[in-house]
Order: structure tokens, then sequence, then C-alpha cells
């Protein structure tokens, strides 16, 4: 398992950041995973903003700096460049331009999944996509 590359999508770092009840157990595995060095965990640069915007209602901006600065002590970057906004804006198979920005992330990091818990969003993935509980259970974690 050591070599394994996972994109984490946004969604499932917002889990645990947020402690949504619902959903928090499995994505902390996932997410413990990444941050022990068990498996490389690899974020796409866009989803940094886009936790920022989201976390504003909640959280002060001193705060959300440090919750996110904290994600580089586990995660790797996926920074976007003009070929993957170019290969995304030319994809029609994604519903979500963001969700087809994680994919092109995926594959120039060589990910071995994308772990997300919009499952549905990815049906145009070049690799494989699994929730935080279908992951889980495929890894015994």
């Amino acid at each position: 398992m050591k070599d394994m590359v996972l994109l984490i999508d946004t969604n499932v770092i917002m889990d645990v950041i947020c402690e949504r009840e619902e959903f928090i157990d499995d994505s902390k595995k996932v997410f413990d995973l990444c941050s022990s060095r068990k498996a490389t965990g690899i974020l796409a640069a866009h989803s940094i903003p886009n936790m920022f915007y989201i976390l504003r209602k909640g959280y002060t901006d001193e705060q959300r700096r440090e919750m996110l600065l904290s994600l580089f002590t586990y995660f790797n970057i996926s920074f976007i460049d003009a070929p993957k906004l170019i290969s995304a804006l030319n994809r029609d198979d994604f519903r979500d331009f963001e969700d087809c920005l994680q994919n092109e992330c995926a594959i120039e990091e060589q990910a071995n999944c994308i772990i997300t818990r919009n499952k549905k969003d990815f049906s145009g993935a070049n690799v494989s996509v699994y929730t935080p509980t279908e992951f889980a259970a495929l890894m015994k974690l």
C-alpha cells in the first residue's frame, strides 16, 4: 500500500475538517492513511481556494489559513496548468468542470484512484473512483 497514490477530492477533506458526522469515520480513515504516509495523498491545487471559500462561514481568516496550511504537511499538491485546463475544457464527459480538473490532476500524478463522496460525478474518470467507504472496505482500513 506504501506506493499507492490517492487523489483526494475536496469533499473528503471537508468531511474531516468540518467533522461531518455522517461521513467523518471513513473520510478520516483515508485522511489518516495519507497523513501517516502509508499512501501518498494528492490534493488538486484548486481545492485549497475552494475550501478557503467554503469555510468562510464558520471560521475566521486566520483559522482557515491555519487549517489549510496544515494540509501541506500531509498531502502533495497537484498544480493546475494550461495543459490541464485545456484538456478539461475539451472534455464533455464530465458535468462538473471542477471534477474534470480533479481527474486531470489524478492522471498527471499517476494516481491509483480518486477518493470522493460524489462518485457519480466522475463517470468519465480515467482512473478508478471510490467513495471513502468503498476504499476503506477494499483496503480493510
